[in-house]
């Protein structure tokens, strides 16, 4: 009698070789294995005194892999501008944590801070929203907000950078 593993075994030799039909007979166990184009599914035939192993084998057929076509498709990439972050007179305030970034305490007030305003050090600049609660972010330099980097509503990480300013 074989056992599963055996008949794994010789699954998979015949799967990668170029054999199309295999026959094996032992005590009273009789496997046929036929293999055909890609197209056909495999036939795999148990004969076997235990009902067991014919349900255990067909979990072990090899999967046969359907041939997909992906369509060739032109993108184009426009160059994007690079962004002032690479300018090193700029400071960047970042985020602390990650969380929901607010412009401002509420949707009916004002932003806190706008591009052109001035900030210190002290200055409250946002609120960035984590785990319910609203954790104001002070500028930590003084000078000029040169840019807003997120959109109010915009989920942000820890370290990314929110604003630039130009320090005094």
């Amino acid at each position: 009698m074989l056992k599963i593993q055996e008949i794994r075994e010789i699954i998979k030799l015949i799967d990668q070789s170029s054999i199309e039909k295999f026959s094996f007979e032992s005590d009273g166990a009789k496997i046929k294995l036929e293999k055909r184009s890609a197209q056909q599914k495999q036939i795999i035939t148990v004969t076997e005194s235990a009902p067991v192993i014919q349900s255990e084998l067909a979990a072990v057929q090899p999967q046969q892999v359907e041939p997909v076509i992906v369509q060739k498709q032109e993108v184009s990439v426009t160059p994007v501008a690079v962004l002032q972050t690479e300018d090193p007179s700029l400071h960047k305030i970042t985020s602390p944590m990650v969380g929901t970034f607010y412009s401002a305490s509420s949707p009916e007030i004002a932003a806190f801070v706008q591009q052109g305003d001035k900030v210190t050090t002290e200055s409250i600049v946002c609120i960035v929203e984590a785990m319910k609660l609203f954790n104001e972010i002070e500028a930590e330099v003084s000078g000029e907000i040169v840019e807003i980097l997120v959109k109010d509503g915009q989920l942000v990480e820890y370290g990314q950078p929110l604003f630039l300013v130009k320090a005094n």
